[in-house]
């Protein structure tokens, strides 16, 4: 569908495009942003489009924003659009997060958690007080230096500490059924094997999901609705109350593992950013009283969706774990349906396409009904809704001369 009433038609179209490109670049004595510029000054955007991309790609995302205008959300359109052209060569093996090389880790529920708090870049303890100094040219700034074995040396996990004590419930591979079959993963595998990971990129968003269906989802879920979601089960609307157990981003190795080959090839290092919520659970019949978890992963540094994540996780289990679903965040079916931006801004903005049928159906629907719907006299007026114009203006249209010559109007505004 096209504005095809437009006049000018195509040449139309092709000049709104060159209106576009040339409203993008702005000002032509004003240098152009480079892509080597917005990947590395623009680490966190970069970051949110890979994420909601669904493609793990710095200079693929500097580029979708460069070409979005800055808008993030088409940004991530555009790198899913291209994503879909790409050939699928392997599978890629679990990520060992447990091996990452950290750049930042702290934990809020252990002071002397075992591996120690790394601060690493963070806002957190910034003011949030502009800095008129950035804008300034050429600025510089030191990075501290620090000891390479300590940031190499796998950090462990301070929720350890509560699973070596039971503590805390430890989410279990799927498992197969006795006859191999998997419905929820679409796929069969063979008697008593793990079956394959879901694959949100081709087969269909069929509720209910495993819960490793729900965390593709959640892992490119537009941000803020994760946010937001998020934040109505800390106010009230989840029965789960969260701390930050485990909090980290570094770098990964991303290994495959070709039949060819027949052994194990690290490829690449991504950096991710992955969460561990400890929530409260009191127990069932089944379960003894324990804390529960919920988990959050995106590529690069991207901190707060990796929690809004984990706490989606977890008010998600609420159903599994025996608790009453009652807000919208533990509804499965509004969350994951929802959730993509992608999917949202296209079904939204096609409202700016002609719906010129579907309105004159409408607007002789009205009519018609107008016409038959029986005549009622009108209201007479309130005290509340009193008339528009005074009662002597009303009850005398001669007061009101047709037209006011310049001696008149000059009198009347001296009055």
């Amino acid at each position: 569908m096209a504005y095809v009433a437009v006049k000018g038609g195509e040449q139309a179209i092709r000049n709104a495009e060159a209106l576009l490109a040339a409203r993008r670049r702005g000002d032509p004595d004003v240098p152009e942003l480079s892509l080597e510029q917005i990947k590395q000054q623009l680490q966190l955007a970069v970051n949110r489009v890979m994420a909601e991309g669904s493609l793990y790609d710095p200079d693929l995302a500097a580029l979708a924003i460069k070409q979005s205008w800055g808008d993030l959300v088409e940004a991530a359109f555009l790198l899913r659009a291209y994503r879909t052209t790409l050939p699928r060569l392997y599978y890629s093996q679990p990520l060992d997060t447990g091996k990452m090389v950290v750049q930042r880790r702290i934990s809020a529920i252990f002071k002397d958690t075992p591996g120690g708090q790394k601060l690493g870049p963070t806002f957190d303890y910034v003011h949030r007080l502009l800095d008129f100094k950035l804008a300034a040219e050429d600025n510089q700034f030191v990075a501290p230096s620090q000891a390479t074995e300590a940031a190499i040396a796998p950090t462990p996990r301070a929720l350890d500490t509560l699973a070596r004590e039971d503590l805390i419930t430890m989410p279990a591979p799927p498992q197969a059924t006795e006859d191999g079959a998997v419905p929820a993963y679409g796929a069969v595998p063979a008697k008593n094997e793990t079956p394959p990971p879901y694959d949100l990129t081709r087969q269909p968003l069929d509720t209910p999901l495993a819960r490793d269906a729900r965390l593709q989802n959640l892992a490119r879920a537009d941000e803020g609705f994760l946010l937001s979601m998020a934040y109505s089960t800390q106010r009230g609307y989840g029965t789960n109350h969260p701390f930050a157990g485990d909090v980290r981003m570094g770098a990964v190795e991303v290994v495959i593992c070709p039949e060819e080959l027949g052994f194990a090839v690290a490829i690449a290092d991504i950096t991710v950013t992955e969460v561990q919520m400890v929530n409260q659970f009191k127990g069932n019949q089944e379960t003894p009283p324990q804390f529960t978890q919920g988990y959050g992963l995106t590529f690069g540094y991207n901190e707060r969706k990796a929690m809004a994540m984990a706490l989606m996780d977890r008010a998600l289990q609420a159903k599994a774990l025996g608790e009453t679903v009652s807000n919208p965040a533990q509804d499965e079916e509004f969350v994951l349906y929802h959730s993509d931006n992608v999917e949202a801004q296209g079904f939204v903005q096609h409202l700016k396409l002609p719906h010129y049928i579907d309105f004159q159906a409408e607007l002789n629907l009205v009519r018609q009904l107008r016409q038959t719907a029986p005549s009622s006299p009108p209201a007479p007026p309130t005290a509340a809704s009193p008339p528009l114009t005074s009662p002597a203006v009303a009850a005398s249209p001669a007061a009101v001369p047709a037209t006011l010559g310049p001696a008149e109007a000059t009198g009347a505004c001296e009055s």
